[in-house]
């Protein structure tokens, strides 16, 4: 005799295991250790309304056997009946009827809550904590920053400027902009655009020390470095066969600030390694002037950082956005 699948015979009965979806199973055994309390008063608050074990098993995706077992366990917990069962149906008790108005009021609290975030995570308002490094956020972060406000006027902003690490999550950053590579984490990222250098001197210093032609040439010459960059004065190149250069140079001045770098560098004390979005305005006014453009310094990746790669809310999805639409091919040669 051929049985269909899953049924065998035994006392000359036959057995048929009829298999649960694999959704359906999973729920069940999420459900087997005890259905959890808010989970419980939103199902008693079906069987009330339905009038039915089996309709609110059904919208629950359980068996009714699974719904008849945690209702007996809220009853069991509170030490009262809150049902009437009979061939009719289902009705609740005086005490179930109270104990639904109850968990009608928590019901309505729980979607509020929950409609309350997802208002807010879709929300392109609230406060907005940025963190970045003091030259970056001067230069470049804190005029588009200005720009996204005037687009967003429900958003306050919270700008955190340091060259040292910030820890997101312990701090309260919603996004950070990194230069460099990443260190694989947990964190959520977004590739920006690059962040290239330079190397410039002032006409003056040039006209003393004369212009040099190719990374040994620096030397002779009087550098001015910035320490906060690894490998600070051992400074590298690539030609156009994309074949390496490193110069170990010395000078003058030593700084973590790229401010005072500059500064030095238009005053004329010597040649400096700096970001483009640093070096801009001085390069357009004339008091920098580029050397050594045959060879390329590295180039840095910049990179907004969040807490998290899920569930981004919509004020930092809507920011990083805003920044990729700004940062885009040789940003650095314009103004913000």
């Amino acid at each position: 005799m051929i049985r269909p699948a899953g049924c065998g015979v035994k006392a000359d009965r036959r057995i048929c295991l009829i298999p649960l979806s694999n959704a359906r199973a999973r729920r069940e055994a999420d459900y087997s250790g005890g259905m959890d309390r808010i989970t419980g008063v939103q199902l008693f608050i079906r069987v009330v309304e339905s009038g039915s074990f089996s309709k609110a098993a059904a919208e629950f995706g359980i068996t009714q056997p699974t719904a008849t077992k945690a209702l007996a366990a809220i009853e069991q917990r509170l030490g009262a009946r809150l049902l009437h069962r009979s061939t009719r149906g289902v009705t609740p008790t005086e005490l179930g009827a109270l104990y639904y108005d109850k968990c009608k009021v928590i019901a309505r609290e729980i979607d509020e809550a929950d409609n309350l975030v997802s208002l807010q995570q879709s929300r392109v308002g609230g406060q907005l904590r940025i963190s970045t490094s003091v030259a970056f956020g001067r230069r470049v972060l804190t005029p588009l920053a200005l720009r996204f406000m005037l687009e967003h006027s429900d958003i306050n902003l919270d700008l955190s400027f340091d060259d040292r690490y910030v820890n997101l999550v312990e701090q309260g950053i919603d996004i950070a902009l990194r230069m460099g590579r990443l260190a694989d984490s947990s964190l959520g990222a977004r590739y920006l655009g690059t962040n290239p250098w330079l190397v410039a001197g002032s006409p003056a210093y040039l006209a003393r020390a004369g212009v040099p032609v190719r990374p040994a040439d620096l030397t002779r010459h009087a550098c001015l470095v910035y320490s906060s960059v690894q490998g600070d004065d051992r400074w590298q190149f690539t030609d156009a066969q994309n074949q390496g250069h490193t110069v170990a140079v010395q000078g003058p001045l030593r700084s973590n600030s790229l401010s005072a770098v500059l500064d030095a560098a238009r005053a004329g004390h010597g040649l400096a390694a700096l970001p483009w979005y640093v070096a801009r305005e001085a390069v357009a006014d004339g008091s920098l002037r580029p050397v050594l453009e045959g060879f390329a310094l590295p180039v840095q990746e910049l990179h907004a950082v969040y807490p998290s790669p899920k569930l981004v809310p919509s004020k930092v999805a809507a920011f990083i956005a805003f920044l990729q639409a700004a940062l885009d091919e040789r940003w650095w040669e314009r103004a913000m």
